[in-house]
């Protein structure tokens, strides 16, 4: 009833929205959320790939990249109850996102429960969004993208596209904004753990495998949306993508058998009744040559050869072809001997030296090994004429 004048850069809004067209990477779904910031005046906005739901991480990692594009921050900021912005139970701002306001001397605001209109500068904005990006899929002829960088700058396009409405009402914004500082806020939170003798952490109900090398290091985990960067000291060891549960299920696993490969090459036969054993297998592929070698071969020749395969996808640096080449002599009732394996896929380094050196002849060693006892026999008559 009573329309709202927006002010040059009072008043920034943030919202997460899902996207209505399906998203693969190579092939696999992708669960993501797109965040939305958009200032009030001018209708400027960046929109950031976020995984792992509306939570701190992706909220202060979307924003703080808006803010980077923008050039500055407006003076308030404003979202819905967003529990990673509000402890709706005791109806008040969480100490991080007090913090990552006051970093950069925004007021937080939120409007008031159920009145959805009231964030409407940002609400209105995920529609036009979201009917461009479909629009723009379906120019491409498909929604699979090699990685989720290249699926972000495929959303960078729509978005600059959709900003070029707005442009001289953006630089007159832009211009009022307060200045960044120059540090930017953690968009993570930090845990400490140990990693176990199984070689693997536990983070959010999701236990992670890690390189062997790091059992019984206590390392810290930074924890991002959409992934886990470890430390050992100040010393980055490792980055992990996160993983989260699915549906209805209430922990995961993420397991690399590169991590424990050269451990599980000596003990071959914990293979069988590893708790990480199905998860251990790369893919589907890899799943079937245990399925067939158990069947065919001797229980202990069988966690021998495929413990072998997977050391050998590991050396050799070609899971997906080896997993195929074996595959196919498997369904035919040929398991290559461990020998052969090796003889073929290893990829063994020849050093060869252009330096040409000749032999000295033995002769010569004699010599210089009677002229030291003749030396050594001279000091000791020359010691005992002393005495």
């Amino acid at each position: 009833m009573f329309r709202q004048q927006a002010v040059v850069s009072q008043q920034g809004f943030s919202d997460f929205t899902h996207p209505d067209s399906p998203i693969t990477i190579q092939a696999q779904p992708f669960a993501h959320l797109l965040y939305q910031f958009r200032l009030a005046y001018s209708g400027w906005r960046s929109v950031t790939v976020v995984q792992g739901g509306e939570s701190y991480a992706a909220l202060a990692c979307g924003l703080q990249r808006a803010l980077k594009q923008a050039g500055g921050s407006p003076l308030e900021h404003r979202t819905d109850s967003l529990s990673a912005a509000r402890n709706n139970t005791q109806n008040v701002w969480t100490d991080d996102y007090t913090k990552l306001c006051e970093h950069y001397g925004m007021q937080p605001t939120r409007n008031n429960p159920g009145q959805s209109h009231e964030n409407g500068v940002v609400e209105c904005a995920n529609g036009s969004l979201k009917q461009r990006l479909s629009q723009q899929l379906k120019l491409r002829g498909h929604a699979d993208f090699d990685s989720v960088e290249a699926y972000q700058a495929l959303i960078d396009q729509v978005v600059e596209k959709l900003n070029r409405r707005t442009r001289s009402r953006f630089a007159e914004e832009q211009a009022s904004l307060q200045p960044l500082s120059g540090d930017e806020m953690a968009d993570y939170r930090t845990f400490n753990v140990k990693v176990t003798r199984s070689s693997t952490i536990e983070i959010r109900r999701v236990v992670y495998t890690v390189p062997s090398r790091l059992i019984g290091e206590r390392v810290q985990v930074r924890l991002h949306h959409d992934q886990l960067a470890l430390y050992v000291g100040q010393q980055r060891a490792l980055t992990l993508p996160r993983v989260y549960p699915k549906p209805g299920e209430q922990r995961a696993r993420s397991v690399n058998y590169r991590h424990v490969i050269r451990s599980l090459a000596s003990k071959p036969q914990a293979f069988r009744y590893s708790q990480l054993r199905d998860d251990l297998l790369p893919d589907d592929n890899y799943r079937e040559l245990w399925h067939l070698a158990d069947q065919h071969l001797e229980a202990r020749e069988a966690c021998k050869w495929i413990v072998t395969v997977l050391r050998l996808a590991f050396e050799y640096d070609d899971e997906e072809g080896l997993g195929q080449d074996l595959l196919a002599s498997a369904r035919a009732g040929h398991f290559a001997s461990i020998t052969d394996m090796q003889a073929r896929y290893l990829r063994g380094q020849t050093i060869t030296s252009s330096v040409m050196t000749a032999q000295h002849p033995l002769a010569s060693y004699d010599e210089l090994l009677s002229s030291i006892k003749g030396e050594s026999q001279r000091e000791a008559a020359m010691a005992e004429g002393c005495s």
